[in-house]
């Protein structure tokens, strides 16, 4: 397996996993506007999409999407994972673990100080990936959030 970081050449191959993901939390496929998006977040840059691929197909085994943040308490800059998705047949090979331990490496070369995470709350098997990671549960903040 192979990590590889994604550009706009890569839509056709990510689009179809992001919807998959937007699916699993309940969301509506909308694949033209989830193309947008992800058209949108690559051309500004506002996004790392990482892919891995089994190196001896090619094959797309899963994304993960990370947005950049900005802390004024520490004075650093942080990467938050907005979408990891793994297909059904990769699963419980370490795919997630890869992409993200990938895009650790990748943050500390670009001087990111920090990356966080948010899950359902109910989606024990990211919390025990979470937490094998090396991630802990925040006890000094409290997210909440507002639609507008």
């Amino acid at each position: 397996m192979r990590i590889v970081q994604a550009g706009v050449e890569r839509l056709d191959e990510i689009t179809p996993l992001f919807i998959k993901y937007r699916e699993f939390y309940g969301q509506s496929p909308k694949p033209e506007a989830s193309e947008r998006f992800l058209r949108a977040r690559l051309q500004e840059d506002e996004a790392v999409i990482l892919l891995a691929e089994d190196e001896s197909t090619g094959k797309v085994l899963g994304f993960c999407q990370f947005i950049p943040s900005f802390s004024a308490l520490t004075l650093t800059a942080s990467w938050v994972l907005k979408g990891i998705y793994v297909i059904e047949e990769a699963r419980r090979q370490l795919v997630a673990d890869r992409m993200i331990n990938h895009a650790k490496e990748l943050a500390k070369t670009k001087g990111i100080g920090r990356m966080t995470v948010m899950t359902g709350e109910s989606n024990e098997a990211a919390h025990e990936l979470y937490r094998s990671l090396g991630f802990t549960d925040d006890v000094d903040f409290r997210y909440f959030a507002s639609k507008l």
